[in-house]
């Protein structure tokens, strides 16, 4: 029974190991108890655990041994014997069996034997005897958590064990001691026995009916783990975020962080230069970039992560050792998936290593890690993920600057495919900015802002790697492309790794190919170009002249000359009286199409903006906006995105204030009277109460932002949200993009005349147009 309590907890380790040395303590447990027996009781404890401690030495030699722990057996025995427990609860599973994660087990096993042999053995109580294992049994199984499949064989297997145990040791309990007593005395004591064993199935059955249906609701429930209460190692701030080290490190060019030696497949030493990973940053708060990583103790053999479909992988072998690099990362080829000579801790999510003692000086250990080649000919048309999967590295704070958004804006304007956009993000960083060593560190929001548009002579559009990196993912994420950055080491094949070989890269994710580094970092020998050259900060259309277009307005018929002759008459009756009835009758056919239709429209917008989804109601938000521009004669092509469509809206609300200025200064010349000029004017926001001129957007240079511009910017922010995203759209969304489609409907027909306000409302194209 201890044995198959060995066999349970076995199932998370890595290899047999362990359940041989469980096996082997409960053999030897159970056989000093059966020699000793006839000893004293008091004599068989010490005994026990004297040869306990032997077969325990044993087992952390051996299971030292095949780790290829470094250090003497006396530290590790003492290291095991510190941090057993969490260590066993804080590994990763697979667990490898070395000393800290078979010490408890082994240590549990032999009690455990002791305990229940000498229970059945000397004192004959055998059920009694079977608690301690059974107790361990239980151990084994909450230890183990949801991180196997149920134990149903092995479960089935102590059952069974229990059993035959039980029916042997009846058969060996000797004569029946009631056949000596008196007849009657006999009949008594069987009556007894009878009704006690009667009582006895009894309560087992109501127990049994009472806590089956409990206890088989739980067979689908999934285990609770053990490891959740327990603390995994933690690091501090600057291996947590150890991209705001580059800048540190640049300044300090010659200090030698590490030595490191590679090889190949072929055993051969290798003096073409490797990347070197130190961290992987994935999660970002618009302040800095974090590792974010929950780290596992961890032994020689790691969780290999599978290998993308379209990429190619080969075997790098690294010998590392320290110099003045600090804190507790461990630098790595990616991804690593051996390491021997060091005690590690892994996060697989990231594939970032420490060493939870932390980094000293001569520490050698050894990596072995499989690099992935992405196939270069797949990128141009792969895609990127999307999904909760990919949330973390898609997410993008608050607080995001406006220039930020339109740099990223316009680079997604010029190139569709995610390729494409990467490309051209390492193009522009690569083409238009200055690395030096000098820059301060940073790569907050307002870093970043002044990195990307700060003037040249006041410091800005120069920075380390840092910036670079940091500036790149950002602007993916903004572009919709899964980003993360990674600092780490450009280091030779073989020889010193200093600090002026220490940088930070962006990484994107593809489908199929995995992530894909890219270096936006500029060429030594190019100049860059001043952003001003490249950057809109406005669209590319030209502000609309002062001078207005010429308005078609109808013109009113000359009025009917009445003949000499007086009214005519058409048998008796007026003609006048007859074209007034026949008119009416049209007038009213007119007034029921023109209703059924606005109540067609209203209808159609009301379902747009209230039925389905929050993406479907984004989208329906759109096509409102869409339809209005077309009902406005600015009829927008399919193949624009949804930035350059914001663009022309903001165009078409630009030109109709520029009519409506117009029309308000030829109303005042013409006096009080005018009216509709003036109610063009304020229904537009172009009248006395604005500040300031109008700029490109439609905003007021010196004035408050144009709602209507700022709606068409946040409604275009959500269908690409809805595209790029899907169903990452909330329910608060989905009704600011109703408010910002009817705020911007509202603006466009408010600049329209009193008759094409009306046609507007009437018009059955949206009811008709194709989708």
């Amino acid at each position: 029974m201890v044995t198959l309590a060995g066999v349970v907890l076995g199932r998370v380790y890595a290899d047999a190991l362990l359940t041989t040395l469980v096996a082997g303590a409960a053999l030897g447990s159970v056989l000093v108890s059966v020699v000793a027996r006839r000893l004293p009781s008091w004599l068989v404890a010490p005994v026990s655990v004297l040869a306990m401690a032997g077969y325990t030495a044993w087992c952390l030699h051996l299971s030292a041994g095949r780790a290829q722990l470094p250090g003497g057996f006396a530290e590790i025995v003492g290291d095991a014997a510190r941090n057993a427990i969490p260590r066993l609860l804080t590994a990763m599973i697979p667990v490898e069996p070395t000393p800290d994660t078979v010490l408890l087990p082994v240590v549990a096993a032999w009690l455990t034997g002791l305990a229940g042999a000498e229970v059945a053995v000397r004192a004959g109580r055998v059920l009694l005897g079977y608690l301690p294992p059974v107790l361990l049994y239980v151990g084994a199984v909450y230890v183990v958590g949801p991180n196997a499949a149920p134990a149903v064989g092995v479960t089935v297997a102590l059952v069974a064990v229990a059993a035959v145990g039980l029916a042997a040791s009846g058969r060996a309990a000797g004569p029946d001691p009631v056949a000596d007593l008196a007849p009657a005395v006999r009949a008594r004591v069987r009556a007894r026995l009878a009704a006690a064993s009667a009582a006895g199935t009894a309560v087992m059955v109501g127990v049994a009916a009472v806590l089956g249906p409990a206890v088989a609701a739980l067979v689908d429930t999934r285990p609770v783990d053990p490891r959740r209460y327990v603390e995994p190692p933690q690091v501090q701030t600057l291996d947590e975020n150890p991209l705001i080290r580059i800048s540190g490190w640049a300044l300090n060019p010659d200090q030698q962080l590490f030595q490191v030696s590679t090889e190949r497949p072929d055993a051969t030493p290798s003096s073409d230069g490797v990347r070197i990973r130190l961290a992987v940053l994935s999660d970002y708060d618009g302040v800095t970039w974090r590792v974010g990583a929950t780290y596992r103790n961890a032994g020689r053999i790691l969780p290999a992560p599978e290998p993308s479909p379209y990429a190619t992988v080969d075997t790098v072998r690294q010998e590392i050792t320290v110099g003045e690099l600090s804190g507790r990362l461990l630098p790595a080829v990616p991804t690593p998936w051996e390491v021997s000579g060091a005690r590690v801790a892994y996060d697989p999510d990231t594939g970032t290593l420490i060493r939870p003692d932390g980094l000293s000086p001569g520490l050698r250990y050894t990596v072995t890690s499989a690099r992935e080649h992405p196939d270069a000919n797949l990128l141009a048309t792969a895609n990127t993920p999307a999904g909760d999967e990919v949330a973390r590295v898609l997410h993008v704070a608050d607080g995001v600057p406006e220039q930020l958004r339109r740099l990223a804006t316009q680079l997604m304007e010029e190139n569709g495919a995610p390729y494409a956009r990467a490309a051209a993000i390492e193009q522009w960083l690569a083409e238009h900015y200055r690395l030096v060593a000098d820059a301060p560190s940073g790569h907050a929001y307002p870093n970043l802002g002044f990195f990307l548009f700060g003037p040249r002579n006041a410091g800005g559009q120069r920075g380390t790697s840092e910036q670079f990196a940091a500036s790149f993912a950002v602007l993916g994420r903004l572009a919709g492309l899964p980003t993360r950055v990674v600092v780490g080491f450009a280091a030779p094949g073989a020889g010193p790794v200093r600090a002026a070989d220490a940088y930070a890269w962006p990484e994107v994710l593809f489908e199929g190919l995995g992530w894909v580094s890219f270096d936006p970092l500029p060429r030594p020998d190019e100049e860059p170009r001043p952003v001003e050259e490249d950057f809109r900060p406005q669209p590319e259309d030209p502000p609309p002249s002062e001078q207005p277009e010429p308005t078609l307005e109808p013109t009113a018929s000359p009025p009917a000359q009445a003949a000499p002759g007086g009214p005519e008459r058409s048998g008796g009756v007026p003609r006048s009286v007859l074209a007034a009835g026949t008119g009416g009758g049209l007038l009213l056919v007119v007034v029921g199409v023109l209703g059924t239709l606005a109540v067609l429209r209203r209808a159609q917008t009301r379902a747009r903006l209230s039925r389905g989804d929050p993406g479907d109601r984004v989208v329906g938000a759109w096509r409102e906006l869409t339809d209005a521009l077309r009902l406005a004669g600015q009829p927008v092509p399919a193949d624009l995105s949804a930035s350059e469509v914001a663009a022309r809206a903001r165009q078409a609300l630009t030109d109709t204030g520029s009519r409506a200025d117009a029309e308000l200064r030829a109303d005042t010349a013409r006096g009080p009277d005018a009216g509709i000029g003036a109610d063009i004017a304020q229904a537009s926001g172009h009248g006395t109460g604005a500040t300031g001129t109008t700029d490109a957007t439609g905003n007021v240079e010196g004035g408050p932002a144009d709602p209507a511009c700022v709606a068409v910017d946040d409604l275009a922010r959500l269908v690409n949200q809805v595209g790029f995203a899907p169903g990452a759209v909330t329910e608060e969304q989905a009704g600011a993009a109703a408010g910002a489609a009817g705020a911007y409907t509202s603006r466009l027909r408010a600049g329209r005349s009193w008759w094409r306000r009306l046609l507007w409302s009437v018009h059955p194209g949206p009811l008709r147009w194709h989708r």
